[in-house]
């Protein structure tokens, strides 16, 4: 029997929903199984397993509170005795009373008196008469308005005080002196310390720059009258005065940025670490009156490979110590006389000079000859 093409347009969409509904009903089968089988086997796990007394679990379970309380007894009771207790052997004590970051400290020659600097704006400087004392007499110095100090050096004379300051105008220097007694308030008042008293006061002193560095000596060496030598470090550094104020001499070291600059002990040498990997040395001539006539350069050590980050001298000025970012500590011997030359094996320094110690860097050879040794 021949189908007409009307009825062929009529059974092609029910035939299309009828294997729809077909094909619905077997993924509905199919999932209805999946999870009864998944059921039966979560059961069979369950049964298997030994019964458990909740009860006694419970009890023996901790609590949350219980775990914490528990945490909070294991730790260590701190008494009153181990507070005092020293972090290190050689921790002797601890000085208190700074409202914010120290930013610079300083002692005295004779070790009894510790200057600091501090961001709170205030300047201490502490008797330490007994080190191990549990308190200790202090000198407070409030600085002017706007000025913030960042770096303190003393005088010849423990009583006065030259503080490094930044404010708006750039940077400034000031010298505080103990204030005079008469005799009759010295005996009413032994036990308070004497006020600070403004002596000097130098603003601009590296222009708008701040000062990085500050340090101070007394000029010893030489014809050197003895009077204190303050060497403050920007882009450029400056040596001052420390009981009048007076400007004595700039140095440059034609680099773009300094670490530092610090004075020998004697008051005979200047050291800066700048930007390079060298430190550069000048030497103070001072006149038969004792003042500073001129600033020479004198020399420059070289052998680290990156930056000088520090540098510090000896006791007796005749060494130069420099730590370096490449990771190396040097120690330069500097009281001598120098002499260089290319690097050659006939060099008449090796024949004439035969009293020093031969080191080699940058090319050259520098022969190292004490003075003493040179007739």
């Amino acid at each position: 029997m021949a189908f007409s093409s009307m009825e062929t347009q009529t059974f092609l969409p029910m035939g299309i929903l009828l294997s729809g509904l077909i094909g619905g009903l077997s993924v509905a089968l199919f999932f209805a199984f999946y999870l009864r089988r998944k059921r039966n086997e979560v059961k069979t796990a369950v049964a298997q397993l030994p019964p458990e007394n909740t009860n006694n679990d419970r009890a023996s379970r901790p609590s949350i509170h219980a775990k914490n309380k528990s945490h909070s007894h294991s730790k260590p009771h701190v008494s009153a005795a181990d507070k005092g207790r020293r972090h290190h052997p050689l921790d002797l004590n601890t000085l208190k009373g700074h409202g914010d970051a120290v930013t610079w400290l300083c002692f005295t020659s004779d070790g009894r008196s510790l200057a600091t600097a501090c961001a709170d704006r205030v300047v201490r400087v502490f008797k330490l008469d007994d080190a191990s004392s549990k308190s200790f007499k202090f000198l407070r110095i409030n600085m002017p308005s706007g000025s913030h100090p960042v770096a303190v050096a003393f005088c010849k004379e423990a009583s006065k005080l030259v503080v490094g300051a930044h404010n708006i105008s750039g940077s400034s220097l000031y010298m505080y002196a103990e204030e005079s007694r008469k005799p009759s308030e010295e005996a009413n008042q032994q036990s308070k310390l004497p006020l600070p008293e403004l002596k000097w006061e130098k603003d601009q002193v590296h222009d708008k720059k701040g000062i990085l560095t500050l340090f101070g000596t007394s000029a010893t060496y030489g014809s050197a009258d003895g009077s204190t030598i303050v060497a403050s470090c920007s882009e450029d550094i400056k040596l001052w005065q420390g009981e009048n104020g007076k400007f004595l001499g700039a140095m440059d070291t034609n680099q773009l940025k300094n670490n530092m600059a610090v004075l020998s002990p004697n008051g005979r040498f200047v050291a800066a670490a700048a930007f390079t990997a060298d430190v550069k040395v000048w030497e103070i001539v001072y006149g038969k009156d004792g003042s500073v006539k001129e600033i020479v350069k004198v020399m420059q050590l070289k052998g680290h490979k990156s930056a000088v980050t520090w540098l510090c001298f000896t006791s007796d000025s005749e060494r130069i110590l420099t730590a370096s970012k490449d990771g190396s500590m040097r120690i330069w011997n500097i009281n001598g006389y120098y002499e260089t030359c290319e690097l050659n094996p006939f060099c008449p320094l090796l024949s004439s000079l035969s009293c020093g110690q031969l080191m080699y860097f940058d090319r050259q050879i520098h022969f190292t000859c004490n003075l003493k040794d040179i007739s």
